[in-house]
């Protein structure tokens, strides 16, 4: 079964380039949302995916849906 790897690069080019995050929350003044916070959320949300939700996607596909 293949491995799953978030696509971290193409989440970040999404949020850098298309969608400007950084530039609209500094327009808004909100300095929470800094460009490290942003990288270390969508790095252990990836971790999560990596390592709690994909390895689940086998033994459904094993099991199947009961009732």
């Amino acid at each position: 079964m293949p491995e799953y790897k978030a696509p971290l690069r193409d989440m970040r080019f999404l949020i850098d380039h298309v969608f400007d995050f950084h530039g609209h929350y500094a327009a808004l003044g909100a300095t929470d949302a800094s460009p490290d916070m942003v990288s270390a959320i969508l790095e252990e949300g990836a971790k999560f995916c990596e390592n709690v939700l994909a390895p689940l996607n086998r033994s459904g596909d094993e099991e199947g849906c009961h009732f």
